[in-house]
């Protein structure tokens, strides 16, 4: 049942990403660059949640200060806090390149489009495109979630902040990583949390560009 769930929500997740790439290009084509910013940032919102594990307040919360990302190599990430930084030490998370559905790539695309060189890395976008200087607030990525999967044909009622977390966790455990693996990378510390979705090392599943080196360096 795990198996089926981790391909259908990637076939979802893959539906999605291809519509808002084919939109993106059709946008950059007719010059229309306000939607081609929503479009761009609806990808990389979506591939960094879901890669990531990240709850809406995470994604609210990341500069592109604290943001590097290299092609080809992946991507480092640092929050000052997080729910389970009970010392407020900050965190630091870190993700690969992929072959396809790649967050890094997502990023390096929305951030070049945008122009952006600091603070908020997804920050709003009013009803006439306009992009704010203020990021997004936690509670829009629901509706923004389920527009998206809405306009992509998929079932949009399906889909909150929390089934990114969940959606990636499931997969994790189908690709055999174990409670340690999965607790670290997505930053659980509590047991319990981690435990209602292993079944069960970090792999992924084959998606990874390139060996994932030491350490990602500053850029």
């Amino acid at each position: 049942m795990c198996g089926l769930w981790v391909a259908y929500l990637l076939t979802h997740l893959e539906q999605a990403v291809k519509w808002l790439e084919t939109e993106a290009a059709a946008a950059l084509d007719r010059g229309d660059y306000k939607t081609l910013l929503r479009h761009r940032r609806s990808v990389a919102m979506v591939l960094i949640g879901f890669w990531r594990g990240f709850r809406g307040d995470e994604l609210a919360r990341l500069t592109v200060e604290n943001t590097k990302a290299h092609s080809g190599e992946g991507i480092t990430f640092f929050l000052a806090h997080t729910k389970g930084d009970r010392l407020h030490e900050g965190t630091t998370f870190q993700t690969p390149a992929l072959t396809m559905l790649c967050p890094v790539e997502a990023y390096i695309n929305w951030i070049t489009v945008a122009g952006l060189t600091k603070g908020p890395v997804f920050r709003r976008l009013d009803r006439w495109g306009n992009l704010a200087d203020k990021a997004i607030q936690p509670h829009s990525l629901i509706p923004m979630l389920r527009r998206i999967f809405k306009e992509a044909g998929l079932p949009e009622e399906l889909y909150s902040a929390h089934s990114m977390r969940r959606g990636f966790a499931t997969w994790a455990s189908a690709n055999g990583w174990d409670i340690k693996g999965l607790m670290s990378y997505v930053g659980w510390k509590d047991m319990k949390s981690a435990l209602r979705y292993v079944d069960a090392g970090v792999s992924f599943g084959g998606l990874a560009a390139k060996a994932a080196p030491a350490r990602l360096g500053a850029s």
